[in-house]
């Protein structure tokens, strides 16, 4: 068991600022934060009001927009798609099948195909003939090159090699000859040429090549060393120094500020939020207080007591009168039509006389339809529905 503890790790030291940073940082954030509260609460301005008419404009007019476009592009191409160009396409392939598909099918199995078997067995048989034809005549020829041309080719090759070999003995004295005259009269003056002249001219130049080579090589040091140390003084040195006592500490000057404006600008346009934000909740309770609270309060105070008597005092009776006149209307049409019945009952009862009661049927119920006498006849102007 180990009991002792490993050592906690320290966190990460920053480096020590220097003095001239601590100078930047103070004035740059001071007029960083001066220069972005402004732009900050302005941009925050434009956002609230970017999501306000994006959710109370551009979305419904873009919904509106999207069913106008649908309704003028996409469903009319989709009904005519679906109620023309499907059923005529459909219909021009019944027709395309039963003009030309199901013709050409019978076509190909009652006519093109006998024919061509007819054409086949015609090919067969005319192969077949010239087949034994051309084996006849390969016998023929086969007979001809083993009885006549095999011969006549053997006593042709023995002519040539007797040939051959008289030739190769006159060619053999004549290349002895010719090799013996280009040996001496061609190959030892060139090897004489070769080595008393060539070879002796072929050093020298040899010697004067290097010679100069490494005097040009050695002129071309001098030259460099002399053009380096030259450049090196006038160019480099001046350079070096400049880079090293100017420019680097401009440099790191420049971004000393370049890194404190940006954090200047990180730390302002954070705190511009803060800032705006805090605005923005002001101007909002400052909304709520002039305009929300009053509102409210008319509606809560005034408005529904207001509402509250009216419904109770004017909307209320009125209805209940109206509902009670209804009623009594109802009630007197219906006494109305009660009437006009009854008197068109006794009106056809002392034209026409009582109806004769229905006669139960075999197991006592008393039939609803109409009997064969009461139903309408060309002499009768009742029929047995208008009986009572």
């Amino acid at each position: 068991m180990d009991l002792e503890k490993p050592p906690a790790e320290r966190p990460p030291q920053t480096p020590p600022e220097g003095c001239l940073v601590v100078a930047v940082r103070l004035p740059v954030r001071i007029v960083a934060l001066v220069l972005v509260v402004p732009v900050r609460m302005v941009w925050d301005a434009l956002v609230v009001t970017g999501r306000f008419l994006n959710e109370t404009v551009l979305r419904p007019v873009g919904r509106a927009l999207l069913w106008l476009g649908r309704a003028l592009f996409v469903w009319p191409w989709v009904a005519l798609w679906r109620h023309v160009v499907v059923p005529v396409a459909k219909g021009l392939a019944w027709l395309g099948n039963v003009l030309l598909v199901v013709p050409a099918v019978w076509c190909y199995r009652r006519v093109l195909t006998p024919i061509g078997q007819g054409i086949a067995w015609v090919v067969r048989g005319i192969g077949a003939g010239l087949a034994r034809l051309l084996g006849w005549i390969g016998a023929g020829l086969a007979w001809v090159y083993a009885r006549l041309l095999t011969p006549v080719g053997h006593a042709v090759v023995w002519l040539l090699k007797g040939i051959g070999a008289v030739l190769a003995a006159l060619g053999l004295g004549v290349y002895a000859a010719v090799a013996w005259l280009v040996r001496y009269l061609v190959v030892v003056p060139a090897v004489w040429l070769y080595r008393w002249v060539l070879t002796p001219v072929g050093h020298g130049i040899a010697w004067v090549g290097r010679t100069l080579l490494v005097g040009v090589i050695r002129t071309g040091r001098i030259v460099g060393t002399a053009l380096y140390w030259t450049l090196r003084v006038l160019l480099v040195l001046p350079a070096l120094a400049a880079w090293r006592w100017v420019l680097a500490p401009v440099g790191r000057l420049l971004a000393v500020v370049a890194r404190e404006a940006g954090d200047a600008l990180v730390h302002a346009w954070r705190v511009a939020g803060y800032v705006s934000l805090a605005v923005g909740r002001f101007l909002g309770r400052l909304f709520r207080w002039i305009f929300v609270e009053p509102v409210r309060w008319v509606y809560r105070s005034v408005l529904t007591p207001v509402g509250h008597l009216v419904r109770d005092a004017v909307w209320r009776p009125v209805a209940g009168a109206a509902k009670a006149v209804g009623r009594a209307t109802r009630q007197a049409l219906a006494s109305a039509r009660d009437a006009v019945r009854q008197a068109r009952a006794d009106i056809r009862r002392m034209l026409f006389g009582t109806p004769r009661e229905p006669e139960p049927d075999a197991l006592g119920r008393t039939r609803r339809e109409p009997v064969a006498g009461a139903a309408r006849t060309l002499d009768r102007g009742t029929t047995a529905l208008t009986k009572e």
